[in-house]
């Protein structure tokens, strides 16, 4: 097995490092195909979350699939090493198992990670760049994660990213029905956060992304209003919640923005939630007197309740995972195993090819048919017993010993003695 996982996450690495490294979906297969094509790499899928950038793939030389993963982002390679985490074989396994089963996220327990990574997988077998090894491991990666939240209570009183922002919203205003709230991009965070918010019959709610119809379909379900983000300058003022989760790769929100939109409101508290990686909003405005700047990493510590329950689900959870792990090692070990019984059934068909070939010609000659079945079995028994039995017969006696209780257990022969 040459399985080989690196990467870093929230645990590894500071928010301002993993933006540095995520790779957009859009980006997805022409990065593998990078990675496959011009390096020594069989197979490869990447998960690359907010709070995660791993690489999985089946290599003999992963040190050429790091130092792609520095260039790809124009960084040096001495720049990551610092965070990164390097596994290999069944350490990359438990390490799949884990993430997938919500034990390695910033939530403990959350369900968002299973999605994200069968979307790497799916991008993965769009690329061409899933092969046997990475799609059995995902495979077990997905039923194993099942188990464990099926079996444990893992995932019980769970706090959402979601759930984190409304939170976080309710413990600075004392009441979200009179605040108007702006949502920026329209992908599933941005979803999630809004029904929350929803509940709560905030003032007014507008969404506000790149494409406009994607931003008036959610506007339609909550009965809201779209703008493009060419109109954000101009609505910025106007709310007092601003949630933002986009795939940009570059702040869409300055501090020279946020100084209007705050000199424009009167200095009326702003409250900004930050849920991309990379970041959408400038650090900078984090130091504005009259706002409040929350990331991602900051709302992970918020998101912690229920945390007791869900620890002492975790050995459960490992236990689980641990018999993954053997179970995916020994299937690994069985396919290296596949080559030396392929050799092994294609001689013992040539024999039995050659013999019944030989007993057919008989027969066509008017041959006793009882006479001629019989030699084929006792020719070819006695074929299929000659390399085991001239290698006992011939074995110096130091090696005669061994020999004899291999065979014993392959033939499944009791003692003879």
């Amino acid at each position: 097995m040459h399985l080989f996982a690196f990467g870093l996450n929230h645990q590894s690495a500071p928010l301002s490092v993993r933006e540095q490294v995520v790779f957009h979906v859009d980006d997805m297969r022409r990065a593998l195909r990078d990675l496959v094509d011009h390096h020594p790499v069989k197979e490869a899928a990447i998960v690359s979350t907010c709070n995660r950038t791993e690489v999985y793939c089946n290599t003999t030389q992963p040190e050429h699939a790091i130092a792609w993963m520095a260039a790809y982002h124009r960084l040096k390679s001495q720049h990551l090493e610092p965070y990164l985490y390097t596994l290999s074989n069944e350490r990359a396994v438990k390490h799949a198992f884990r993430v997938a089963s919500g034990l390695d996220s910033m939530v403990l327990g959350e369900p968002q990670i299973l999605g994200q990574i069968k979307q790497a997988v799916r991008s993965a077998e769009q690329a061409g760049t899933l092969g046997l090894l990475l799609h059995k491991l995902f495979q077990r990666t997905f039923s194993v994660a099942k188990q464990v939240r099926t079996h444990t209570e893992i995932g019980v009183n769970s706090v959402s990213m979601a759930s984190a922002a409304l939170c976080l919203a309710q413990r600075i205003y004392p009441s979200i029905a009179g605040q108007r709230i702006l949502f920026v991009g329209a992908g599933e965070m941005v979803d999630l956060c809004a029904t929350r918010f929803a509940c709560f019959s905030p003032k007014y709610m507008t969404f506000a992304n790149r494409s406009l119809e994607r931003a008036q379909d959610l506007a339609q379900r909550f009965n809201s209003k779209a703008i493009s983000l060419d109109d954000l300058p101009e609505y910025l003022s106007l709310h007092d919640i601003i949630v933002t989760c986009t795939n940009s790769s570059l702040p869409l929100i300055g501090k020279g923005l946020i100084e209007r939109a705050i000199k424009a409101r009167k200095h009326r508290p702003l409250l900004i939630i930050d849920l991309a990686v990379p970041r959408d909003v400038e650090s900078e405005v984090g130091n504005l007197n009259d706002v409040f700047l929350y990331t991602v990493d900051d709302l992970g510590k918020i998101a912690q309740d229920g945390m007791e329950l869900r620890l002492n689900a975790v050995k459960e959870a490992e236990a689980i995972i641990d018999t993954g792990v053997a179970r995916f090692v020994h299937w690994v070990e069985g396919r290296e195993s596949v080559p030396m019984i392929r050799a092994m059934r294609d001689h013992a068909e040539r024999s039995r090819r050659y013999e019944v070939e030989h007993a057919l010609r008989l027969l066509a000659k008017g041959e006793d048919p009882r006479r001629v079945i019989d030699v084929l079995s006792k020719t070819l028994t006695n074929k299929f017993l000659h390399i085991p039995t001239d290698a006992l017969t011939n074995a110096v006696p130091e090696d005669r010993d061994q020999l004899t209780r291999f065979l014993q257990r392959l033939y499944r022969i009791h003692d003879t003695q």
